[in-house]
């Protein structure tokens, strides 16, 4: 296996919408455009589904842990398939970012995301590229964060949804600086 593809997300039908699916929706949609079926394969706590992109071998996860935990799948994943962290590719959700805005790291901290903490601290290693999706930020002074997250996605949020499969595709086909170039600082801008 080339590259690992996670999505992070909370699994259920009642998360399925919210913004702190973000990650996991980008996977369906990248699943899509790359033709590789619906990801339902099961394997360390995760659904999974395998493919091609021009001559590299993917595996696009999505943890059934639960965000908080998701480290725990993808640390074993990893390991099951011998993938480095550097070739672990992170989509997640970010409330730092306006709504559908992207935004391509190499690596770096947590920014106080519970999932990619736990990713952090079950890797070892702060040396894999990420892709957030911005939700926007709550209103601090009348919407809790955890309420915030787990309330449904709003249009332009999902607008960067949409655009995250191309900023993958950009990731491994041309490389984090090609990515970063392209979709950091780019998108709608929300009044959130």
């Amino acid at each position: 296996m080339d590259y690992i593809v996670v999505g992070l997300g909370n699994p259920g039908q009642k998360y399925e919408m919210t913004r702190h699916n973000a990650g996991f929706l980008a996977l369906d949609l990248l699943a899509q455009r790359l033709g590789a079926g619906p990801i339902r394969q099961a394997k360390c706590q995760s659904l999974y589904t395998c493919c091609t992109l021009e001559g590299r071998s993917l595996l696009l996860m999505k943890p059934q842990t639960f965000m908080n935990l998701s480290g725990q799948a993808v640390r074993d994943m990893a390991a099951a398939f011998h993938v480095p962290p550097e070739r672990i590719v992170v989509v997640y959700d970010d409330i730092s970012l306006p709504a559908g805005r992207l935004r391509v790291r190499r690596s770096g901290s947590a920014g106080g995301h519970n999932g990619i903490k736990d990713i952090l601290y079950q890797l070892q290693s702060d040396q894999f590229p990420r892709i957030k999706i911005g939700v926007g930020a709550p209103d601090r002074d009348r919407e809790d964060l955890k309420d915030f997250v787990l309330d449904t996605l709003d249009s332009d949020a999902y607008e960067g949804v949409k655009r995250a499969p191309e900023a993958v595709i950009t990731l491994l086909c041309q490389g984090v600086d090609q990515a970063m170039q392209q979709f950091n600082g780019s998108g709608p801008i929300s009044n959130n």
